[in-house]
């Protein structure tokens, strides 16, 4: 495993639809296990494919549960419900934090490593997460579906 880069605010990839994973390899392996060791290290929640420089339909969630990482290639939310507004950041805009609305509930059906489908229900910090790495996964960042980007003095301290 390997950390990866992580790609910042201004570079072009973060705005690219991202293509369909076909070959289920060994490099698809990889890139997932450096994309879970570069989230660990960066204390995120999620990262996109495209926040490491590729532009293939991958990404992980960590929301800190028992589901540790979850691993979805070739993401669709099939079903949403409910609403949910909140503080959002991303680690490709650092110190970075907007007002998103977002569904309470989604479900999504992806691949895993393997290729094998699969669907997971996500809910609360689940659900916005999912929202927000497949939407990197088409070229949309967080600051485009914000309400508004929160001043210094109203992000509380860690």
């Amino acid at each position: 495993m390997a950390l990866r880069d992580i790609v910042k605010e201004g570079d072009k990839i973060l705005t690219k639809s991202c293509r369909p994973v076909e070959k289920f390899d060994e490099k698809l392996a990889t890139l997932l296990d450096d994309m879970a060791e570069t989230l660990k290290v960066a204390e995120g929640v999620g990262l996109a494919a495209p926040q490491v420089g590729i532009l293939r339909r991958v990404c992980i969630v960590d929301v800190g549960d028992e589901s540790g990482v979850i691993e979805l290639i070739n993401p669709v939310i099939t079903e949403q419900s409910g609403k949910q507004s909140g503080a959002e950041g991303c680690l490709s805009f650092p110190n970075q934090y907007g007002v998103v609305e977002r569904p309470m509930f989604v479900t999504v059906k992806a691949q895993d490593r393997n290729g094998s489908e699969f669907t997971v229900k996500g809910e609360g910090l689940k659900a916005r997460a999912f929202c927000h790495e497949i939407d990197h996964l088409n070229g949309v960042v967080f600051k485009e579906r914000c309400e508004r980007m929160l001043s210094p003095d109203e992000i509380e301290p860690a």
